[in-house]
């Protein structure tokens, strides 16, 4: 292994707070919890999980929105599927999310506050009996 100088280190260790801080859950109301089942995975999850993580950067949002993984949501014929959880909205589940709509989802509902209708799979259980 090749040895690193001490700024390399620093850097390293600047970025790895940053990665962190991404992950904390205090202080964020708004999430977006991608499937990463194998399914999801299969049908490119990962590639919308680093587009959002891209999108929430560029739009300085990171600190606000935690992105988070989950297991199958039992929605596989629509993979990728996200669920998006902004208070004062309903909680929603798309389908077929890809990069592009990623950064959709980014500018239009957690920047825009408006639902994408025709990307909407699922309302979990939670919101409908809540009412919204």
């Amino acid at each position: 292994m090749a040895k690193m100088t001490l700024e390399e280190l620093r850097k390293l260790r600047d970025s790895k707070k940053t990665d962190l801080r991404k992950r904390e859950a205090d202080g964020k109301e708004i999430q977006v919890i991608v499937g990463m089942g194998t399914c999801g995975i299969a049908a490119g999850a990962k590639a919308s999980l680093d587009a959002f993580l891209t999108a929430l950067d560029e739009k300085k949002l990171a600190d606000g929105v935690l992105v988070r993984q989950t297991g199958c949501m039992g929605l596989c014929h629509s993979e990728p599927t996200v669920e998006v959880v902004v208070p004062g909205m309903p909680t929603v589940i798309y389908g077929k999310v890809d990069a592009a709509i990623a950064r959709e989802i980014v500018e239009k509902h957690l920047i825009g506050r408006s639902l994408l209708e025709n990307l909407i799979l699922d309302r979990p259980a939670a919101d409908i009996i809540g009412g919204n």
